[in-house]
């Protein structure tokens, strides 16, 4: 397998023959409007390919142009799917502010299709709603990720497939327990998605919603996901409910999850079962370790000198956005006022990380996608830990990417080189000296 394959196998490199991720801006969504309807908006400053960093959408543009779209739900527009079409990937509805739609050249819709099946041929178009009537659109090009459309008009549009046989998605199962049980009263929450970005930032705030607090379990998440019904296992029995759960493309707050009860402590092995063929696509072992909140651990002195709440808010036992509190006062000046990293700063630390900067990418909230498309876009090591460290910074507020902000991310892990460590506190001391 070459160092540029995808979680199953799959070889990104041979996949991406016409785009060049290297040369595509990552810009950040802004929420607008209220109540139910949200629109995400994204501000294209020029002519140019830009790459949404929540959602993975990608717009080529030919002048600057602002974007919104919100995210739609396949239970409502599923049913102008005819014969064997089938839905790949989120449905949308994008819009230009004040400029006519002619402004993007094209669109790249995220789709979650596992193309490890050469054998397999398939056929990617797009789903136009135009005066609430579907049309369907060719595509321009597909790769592993991602689905291109020429842009004719705007409005409902998402990424559809025909085949006539079975699809399986790329998928994501995230585990959550609940905040206040016990070593010997154990409750989870189990969710089944896609594997995008849309889908685990739906999950997280539908989490944030409940009245009881959860904190998610980090698991190797990814597994091949068909649409279809599953079972969930435990070893030693536990009480699940619901015994089965259908799996959907439907936007994932629509979703149901399991509940897995356990009146013993850990260890636990959960497994996924896919009905119909009774096979296994995911399993995980939940240790005592992992049922630990490490947000919640007694206040201690960090590696910047200064002691950690044992109270985390919401942001920080979620979503992994840390509000920060006691800091001496030079320390938050610097988390206040601080610059963020220079990409030349962000190469110093490059140069230092080893083999563990994949572990590194975890705690920075990328995921394997995001590593499988760094290294089938550059085969120099050293810069593919720099884009590692600049999609990080690209994901943050400004004001958010400084020196504090990355030692405070990755203080945690373990096999951290001393040398990183030492770089990123004597830019923080350089900080607090200025």
């Amino acid at each position: 397998m070459s160092d540029s394959a995808g979680v199953f196998g799959l070889d990104l490199s041979v996949l991406h023959p016409h785009s060049h991720p290297e040369d595509w801006l990552l810009v950040v969504s802004r929420w607008t409007g209220g109540g139910v309807f949200k629109w995400e908006r994204v501000q294209l400053e020029g002519e140019g390919t830009y790459e949404c960093s929540v959602t993975g959408l990608v717009f080529e543009a030919s002048e600057r142009v602002l974007v919104r779209y919100s995210v739609l739900s396949w239970s409502k527009y599923g049913a102008f799917l005819r014969d064997s079409w089938k839905f790949a990937g989120p449905i949308f509805n994008v819009d230009t502010v004040n400029k006519d739609a002619s402004v993007l050249k094209s669109i790249q819709f995220p789709h979650s299709v596992c193309l490890y099946d050469p054998d397999n041929e398939m056929t990617f178009s797009v789903l136009h709603l135009k005066d609430n009537r579907p049309v369907i659109e060719p595509t321009v090009d597909h790769s592993g990720s991602h689905v291109k459309w020429n842009v004719t008009s705007l409005s409902p549009l998402g990424p559809i497939i025909k085949t006539s046989q079975p699809v399986e998605h790329h998928g994501v199962v995230l585990v959550y327990k609940q905040l206040g049980s016990d070593d010997n009263n154990c409750s989870f929450h189990i969710y089944l998605a896609t594997n995008s970005s849309s889908d685990i930032k739906d999950i997280c705030k539908q989490v944030r919603g409940y009245k009881n607090r959860y904190f998610r379990i980090e698991k190797p998440p990814t597994c091949k996901l068909d649409e279809g019904t599953y079972r969930l296992l435990s070893e030693p029995e536990g009480d699940i409910k619901p015994q089965d759960l259908k799996f959907t493309l439907a936007v994932t707050k629509m979703k149901g999850y399991f509940e897995a009860f356990f009146e013993q402590p850990p260890p636990f092995k959960l497994s996924l079962i896919e009905t119909e063929s009774d096979e296994t696509v995911w399993s995980a072992t939940i240790r005592e370790g992992d049922c630990v909140d490490k947000t919640e651990r007694k206040p201690r002195k960090s590696a910047l000198g200064r002691r950690r709440s044992s109270s985390p808010s919401e942001d920080e036992t979620f979503c992994k956005r840390p509000r920060w509190q006691d800091e001496s006062d030079g320390v938050k000046a610097v988390m206040t006022h601080g610059q963020d990293m220079s990409e030349k700063q962000l190469l110093q630390v490059a140069k230092r990380l080893g083999k563990e900067w994949k572990q590194v990418a975890i705690y920075l909230d990328l995921n394997s996608r995001d590593l499988d498309d760094i290294q089938a876009a550059e085969k120099d090591v050293t810069m593919q830990k720099l884009k590692m460290l600049v999609e990080w910074k690209s994901r943050r507020m400004s004001g958010e990417a400084t020196p504090y902000h990355l030692l405070k991310s990755v203080e945690e892990l373990d096999d951290l080189p001393n040398e990183v460590r030492q770089i990123l506190q004597d830019l923080i001391n350089n900080q607090v000296a200025k």
